[in-house]
């Protein structure tokens, strides 16, 4: 069949695939703009819940005197390249917190990923400080938080006006990197 046959009435070829690939764009512009509107729900989570880490850590016992939002790590002298939403330190304790509106098990090993990037970039400043992890996280499933509590993270998750943080107790307890 040649490219110029017409398909039905005034279709040919050529009018098809144009149209095909007008919806394609228009596809691609779509899913650019949910994955803008996702993110802009990580950045909500991020917000509601950073500033008071800070006084729900207090309750467990920490005692954080810095925090910093959105850190960025590049040591490109040995290839460690991660970013961390929120991290709270004092002089012997690093907390660092991943942010996700729904997390999902991925994102719980690349927390352990990150866990791993942060103790080489600590022991390569000679930073003897014990770092801790907590997932944040909007909408937990059970499978996802038991995931994390097992791998020793602190969870965080809303509870009515506020939100609470479930420390890895009995047979899971904290991971220190």
């Amino acid at each position: 069949m040649e490219t110029t046959e017409a398909i039905g009435e005034g279709l040919t070829f050529e009018k098809v695939w144009a149209a095909l690939m007008e919806n394609r764009e228009q596809i691609k512009e779509t899913a650019k703009q949910v994955g803008m509107l996702g993110n802009r729900f990580g950045e909500m989570v991020e917000y509601m819940v950073v500033p008071n880490l800070v006084t729900k850590f207090h309750e467990l016992g920490f005692e954080f005197e810095q925090t910093n939002r959105g850190m960025v790590i590049r040591n490109q002298k040995h290839n460690i390249f991660t970013e961390v939403d929120a991290f709270l330190e004092n002089g012997d304790k690093v907390m660092a917190v991943e942010t996700k509106t729904k997390p999902k098990i991925s994102d719980i090993d690349e927390h352990i990923e990150r866990m791993e990037k942060l103790r080489k970039v600590a022991d390569l400043r000679n930073d003897k400080r014990k770092y801790l992890g907590a997932i944040a996280g909007v909408i937990f499933g059970d499978s996802e938080k038991t995931y994390a509590l097992k791998n020793g993270f602190y969870v965080v998750e809303p509870s009515g006006d506020t939100f609470n943080i479930t420390e890895p107790t009995g047979t899971y307890y904290p991971h220190e990197w």
